[in-house]
Formats: C-alpha cells, sequence, structure tokens
C-alpha cells in the first residue's frame, strides 16, 4: 500500500481478561506487569501507538503513560485530554515535559463526551455541550503556548493566561498530534476544527465513507479538509482458522448476563448509543467478518473484526480503501491478541 497507515494498540488500564468479558474469574488485574507485556507485546508486533484510556475504572492515564514511555522505546502515548480537568498552563508544560522525555513520543486524545455524572463527581460540574466548547478553547490555546517563541496572552470564555511563558518546548513540532473519537455534532465540529485523526467507533465500510464526507466538508469551512486524516477504534478476534476465531468470540460473551455495567461508563456518549443499538440486533453482525457481539458486555468501542489473518486483513483493507489511514485496534487478552496480529496479520498489510 502506498499510502502510510498507522496502527495503534490499547492499554487495559482497568484490567485485562483472558476469555468470557464481565466474569471475574477470568479476569486479569491491573498491575505494572500487566502494562509492561502488554505495551512490549504491541511494540515487539509493530504498533506505532498504544491508547491508555480514561473512565472511573481505568488507571490515571497521565502516569501510566509516562512510565509506559520510560518502559518501551518507539511506542507512542496516546493520552487523553479531558477539559476542566488540568488548568492548560499546567497541561502544555505535562505534555511538552514528557514529550522532551520520551522523544516526541507523546498523542493527545480528546474525550469531552463519556458519562456527566462521573465528571460532576470528580469536581467537573459543566454539561456536556459546554465541555466541548471548553475542549476547544483548550486546544486552541495548547496550540498557541506550542507555536509561540515568547510570552503570550489569551482571554478565553474558560480560560486567561497573561504573559505566559513554558519551559520545555514541545519535542515534536508543531506539536502532539490530536486524536478525537466520538459522534455527536459538537464533537464533529471539535474534530473538524483540532483534530489530526478523527477515531470512528465500529461501522461498516459504506457507513464510515460517509462519515468522512460529511466531516470533511466541516473541516472546509476551517481550511483543513486536506488535513485532517480518518481513523478506526476496532476490537481484533484473529485467529489461525476462522471457526476458532468464531469461537473465541462467543466466548468472550458467555457470561454477558454476569456484567451489570455495560450502560454506566458513557451514558452521555452519542457513539455509545450506536455501539449499544448493534448490540440489540439477533446476531450482532454488521458485515461477514465485522461483529458487535462485545457491545453486548463492554462499553466503548466493541465492534470486531472476526477470522483468519486473510479474512482481518481484508476487512481493514475495505476501511482503507474509504479513506482511513489509522487503525487503533485491541483484543483480549491484550499482549497475546498484539501479538498474534502482528505475526499473522501485518504482512499481509502492505
Amino acid at each position: 500500500m502506498s499510502e502510510q497507515i498507522d496502527y495503534g494498540w490499547f492499554l487495559p488500564s482497568p484490567g485485562d481478561a483472558k476469555t468470557r468479558l464481565g466474569n471475574p474469574d477470568f479476569a486479569i488485574e491491573p498491575s505494572l506487569q500487566l502494562f509492561e507485556d502488554v505495551s512490549a507485546a504491541a511494540e515487539k508486533a509493530g504498533f506505532s501507538y498504544i491508547l491508555i484510556p480514561t473512565a472511573g475504572p481505568c488507571w490515571e492515564a497521565w502516569i501510566a503513560g509516562a512510565m509506559m514511555a520510560a518502559k518501551t522505546q518507539t511506542l507512542k502515548m496516546l493520552i487523553a485530554l479531558r477539559p476542566g480537568y488540568i488548568k492548560p498552563a499546567q497541561l502544555a508544560k505535562m505534555i511538552a515535559t514528557l514529550d522532551q522525555l520520551s522523544n516526541g513520543r507523546v498523542l493527545i486524545n480528546l474525550i469531552a463526551g463519556g458519562s456527566s455524572a462521573e465528571t460532576a463527581r470528580e469536581g467537573v460540574n459543566v454539561p456536556k455541550e459546554e465541555r466541548y466548547a471548553m475542549m476547544s478553547e483548550e486546544v486552541e490555546l495548547l496550540k498557541k503556548i506550542w507555536a509561540s517563541d515568547g510570552p503570550i496572552t489569551f482571554e478565553g470564555k474558560y480560560h486567561q493566561v497573561h504573559d505566559l511563558v513554558i519551559q520545555p518546548d514541545v519535542k515534536q513540532d508543531p506539536g502532539p498530534a490530536f486524536f478525537l473519537g466520538g459522534a455527536s455534532p459538537d464533537a464533529l465540529e471539535v474534530s473538524a476544527k483540532h483534530s489530526d485523526v478523527h477515531l470512528f467507533w465500529g461501522d461498516t465500510p459504506a457507513s464510515i465513507a460517509e462519515q468522512i464526507r460529511a466531516i470533511k466538508q466541516k473541516a472546509r469551512a476551517y481550511g483543513r479538509e486536506n488535513e485532517i486524516r480518518f481513523g478506526m477504534r476496532l476490537q481484533i478476534i484473529c485467529r489461525e482458522r476462522e471457526e476458532d476465531a468464531w469461537a473465541a468470540a462467543q466466548d468472550l460473551i458467555r457470561d454477558a448476563d454476569k456484567d451489570k455495567t455495560r450502560l454506566t461508563l458513557f451514558e452521555d456518549s452519542a457513539a455509545d448509543k450506536k455501539m449499544k443499538s448493534f448490540s440489540e440486533d439477533d446476531d450482532q453482525l454488521l458485515a461477514k467478518h465485522l461483529w458487535a457481539g462485545i457491545t453486548k458486555v463492554r462499553p466503548g468501542a466493541g465492534v470486531a473484526v472476526v477470522g483468519n489473518p486473510q479474512q482481518v486483513a481484508d476487512t481493514l483493507k475495505e476501511f482503507i480503501a474509504v479513506g482511513c489511514t489509522s487503525f487503533c485496534l485491541s483484543g483480549y487478552p491484550h499482549d497475546e491478541e498484539a501479538t498474534r496480529f502482528g505475526e499473522y496479520v501485518r504482512p499481509l498489510l502492505v
């Protein structure tokens, strides 16, 4: 393939699962060893970055990201920016410091949706729609800080700084790339204005093609139609034989009735509501090898590519054909699935 395609993996900071999601008997507890094992497997498999999630059960993303940056050599850390949690001046300094210490291995994941109840419990009492406006202002300020050679002054609705100077400078020029995964009108607007990569949660290639056209139309208003890239957030269930892959898929949701937390983590998320709608179909099949069964037990991006290596590669190529150039992937358990993807699928995606 002539165009550069980026592949990222996922750090299961709330803990992992051997099989049977939602059943504590098959859970792998979060730990430094788990994080190291998954990060090492992802790096060895050739992934360029690793997504570090943030939500109630997740361990703190910036600390985990800094630790894993120190434990790896090439893997970039995709870490969440959540509006209202850290003042932009401090955030700019944190990001620049980690960017320098990791030799330019920081990426930023923009998250404003999720659960208003959770953000309120954590002291951010701002409605979801306003959180997107706050996030847009914070990104604008970060970009201004990193682009400046001297003191800056910024007068926004949510943040004001005067004669601000940040040390160190970021390592990457003009700064770390911004990712955003969201489906609400506010999310799409912020992504069109600021994102380097808009990450879609699982859907069919035909639907993704339509959504890409819509976001490009929005980006045109900001002069960014050719700057924004598009990617997919997908689960991977790959085995050497297709029948084994489907058996593994069914095993993941075998104890679905034991998990009662499916709706609580992203109750305000338009993207998660769409995931839940997929789970209500009888067979959860969006296409021949696109399966939404994990959405029955896992909040967030639960659509999986299921099949043998060639089938998985061919399905990803369908998304590449409609304009996706970044893939943020995951699978259970995360170290083993990363290894399988690196050995069996990546050679087919060249």
